[in-house]
């Protein structure tokens, strides 16, 4: 077992990166804002990391209560790890700022760069999240980004855990989504705006448009 550093410092930031600041814990936790998660999929999606990390990693934020473990109902019958409640209230902000952060680091996107899933998704939808445009919305998403589902919901004012059927699905391209973002010719971005596949109804699509700041497809 990994022993726990420290910096033993009565700092409210010195405490949090006492929990969050060890390698890998964030990119975990970041894993784990599309939805409940097996440890075999973690592992796939975090190239590099020790399955004995991992394992403590987890146990870690298992303690902390900011990840739960869930059982799938049979035929899955399988274990998933997925954010507690209170995780879903405290961790996108933390993420959202270090995302923002770095995306002034990737370079604006081109036609054919390679964009993996994830990268799509925090920056096309999750970061674009402002608890101020919320009001009272109560719904339930999906997105599919180049075949991978992230599952998500927006309630009491915050991202929180998905439940039963999707309001709205999405269906893009992480380059597309990134380059909504990133690309600076608007020609770019409008381009990457007409090939969203949104679906729902009329008025749940333009409220998840307006959530996430994205553009409302013509014809809803």
């Amino acid at each position: 077992m990994a022993v726990r550093r420290t910096y033993d410092q009565n700092c409210p930031i010195a405490m949090g990166l006492d929990l969050l600041g060890e390698r890998w814990t964030l990119l975990i936790l970041r894993e784990l804002l599309g939805g409940a998660r097996r440890y075999s999929d973690l592992r796939a999606d975090l190239p590099g990391i020790a399955t004995n990390l991992l394992a403590d990693r987890l146990r870690e934020l298992e303690e902390a209560g900011l990840v739960e473990r869930a059982e799938l109902p049979a035929p899955a019958a399988r274990t998933v790890y997925r954010l507690s409640d209170r995780a879903w209230r405290e961790i996108p902000p933390i993420l959202q700022a270090i995302a923002w952060f770095g995306l002034g680091q990737l370079p604006s996107p081109t036609d054919g760069d390679d964009v993996p899933p994830l990268t799509g998704f925090l920056a096309g939808i999750l970061m674009a999240f402002d608890p101020g445009r919320v009001g009272s919305v109560d719904a339930t998403y999906q997105a599919v980004v180049d075949g991978r589902t992230f599952d998500f919901a927006v309630r009491d004012g915050h991202l929180a855990e998905a439940r039963g059927h999707p309001d709205v699905r999405l269906v893009a391209s992480a380059a597309d989504l990134v380059a909504l973002r990133l690309a600076t010719k608007p020609s770019a971005r409008h381009r990457a705006a007409t090939r969203l596949d949104l679906s729902g109804t009329g008025r749940a699509v333009a409220r998840f448009c307006a959530t996430f700041a994205l553009p409302a497809p013509t014809g809803h």
